[in-house]
């Protein structure tokens, strides 16, 4: 993480309120456009980030407040997640909650900190091409998606991570080759 984000929890909202930046441009007729993620719209870009928010608290026998569903208002459905989310990473007693992970033993905090934050920057990417909005990625979290990229080596191409890289121009920038390493077309 950086140096601005040392916490799951700090990281976390702050890469949620980037999110949610983007969530909260999205025009209300480009909801249906068709993703970057095989077979999904934006919207349900959108449904997937919330719930696999929604069923990793789950995990450590949490549950996050229900909210308005994302074919209803898909902002205030974010939101009601987002909240959610960070009043469990705020509190340390239900943030350091211990589960037998893919990796072993972690916490529900590590687990948001890392895997869940590496989604909200590269499907905050997705939402945002399949949507017309501001695509770039600040160059801090592109850094940070890269080192985290590599530290799941082969487990980032599993079911439902990333797909196999994408060829790029050999002069692409780093926003580009990253996104290529991910499966996705810059």
């Amino acid at each position: 993480m950086t140096s601005t984000t040392d916490t799951p929890a700090a990281h976390y909202r702050d890469l949620a309120e980037k999110f949610t930046a983007r969530v909260e441009s999205v025009p209300a007729d480009r909801w249906n456009n068709v993703s970057p993620c095989e077979g999904w719209t934006a919207r349900d870009l959108l449904r997937h980030v919330i719930d696999t928010q929604r069923y990793i608290v789950t995990v450590v026998d949490l549950e996050l407040p229900a909210g308005p569903s994302v074919d209803e208002d898909p902002t205030a459905a974010w939101a009601a997640t987002r909240d959610g989310m960070q009043d469990i990473l705020d509190d340390p007693e239900r943030g350091s909650r211990e589960y037998e992970g893919h990796f072993g033993l972690t916490t529900l905090a590590d687990t948001v900190g890392s895997f869940y934050c590496f989604d909200l920057v590269v499907h905050g990417w997705d939402l945002a091409r399949a949507t017309g909005l501001d695509e770039t990625i600040p160059a801090d979290d592109l850094a940070w998606v890269r080192t985290v990229a590599e530290q799941l080596g082969d487990n980032i191409r599993m079911a439902g991570v990333c797909g196999p890289a994408v060829e790029v121009p050999a002069d692409a920038d780093e926003q580009t080759r990253l996104l290529g390493f991910l499966g996705r077309k810059a």
